[in-house]
């Protein structure tokens, strides 16, 4: 059974069945010392492509968002068990052609990584996805407020489970920030909190 760790902020360690180490946007937290399979870039902040912190191999398989987004298309990978589908991410912060999310599929388990982002028209087709985890922004000034993101699960993406994440530009995670989400879905996920997916 595959597992998920947020170690905070936007920094997630999935681990599949088999054993691969996937980290999407290392910076935050701990948890980083199993060697990475995996790594998936959302875009190019330093809050974001903490990449040095990694202890990478020459087989470990990077994507960044140069490589998930080009001249406007989405781009989708099958790496290591992994199939990883780029999404649209873009605010008044993150330029539309610089940023994405992901879509990852492991061990038959979907989970949505929005990456920094408001609302979005690919949004409008996830509710179809059967998404069984969506991580959604929150902090409510580079990405979306709590409300915002609770209307986006709520209304567009459907997912099984909503997982508040980025929630204060200085801080791994914010308690209050994260109360502020009112979707019947969402989980409280601290920290250095792993669940099994």
């Amino acid at each position: 059974m595959a597992r998920l760790l947020y170690q905070g902020h936007s920094s997630i360690r999935i681990i599949s069945s088999n054993g691969k180490v996937c980290y999407i946007d290392p910076f935050a937290g701990e948890g980083y010392e199993l060697p990475a399979d995996l790594v998936l870039i959302t875009h190019e902040h330093y809050d974001h492509n903490a990449i040095d912190i990694l202890s990478l191999n020459e087989r470990t398989i990077t994507i960044r968002s140069k490589d998930s987004l080009k001249n406007g298309v989405y781009y989708s990978f099958d790496e290591l068990g992994f199939h990883i589908e780029a999404m649209e991410a873009y605010n008044s912060f993150h330029e539309r052609d610089q940023c994405v999310g992901y879509l990852i599929t492991v061990d038959g388990i979907t989970i949505y990584h929005a990456g920094d982002t408001g609302p979005t028209e690919m949004m409008k087709t996830l509710g179809e996805r059967n998404i069984d985890y969506a991580l959604l922004p929150i902090d409510g000034h580079f990405t979306m407020t709590p409300e915002v993101a609770t209307k986006c699960c709520d209304e567009l993406i459907k997912p099984k489970h909503l997982i508040p994440i980025h929630m204060h530009p200085g801080l791994l995670w914010d308690w209050k920030q994260d109360m502020k989400v009112t979707s019947p879905t969402a989980m409280l996920v601290k920290p250095g909190d792993e669940i099994l997916l």
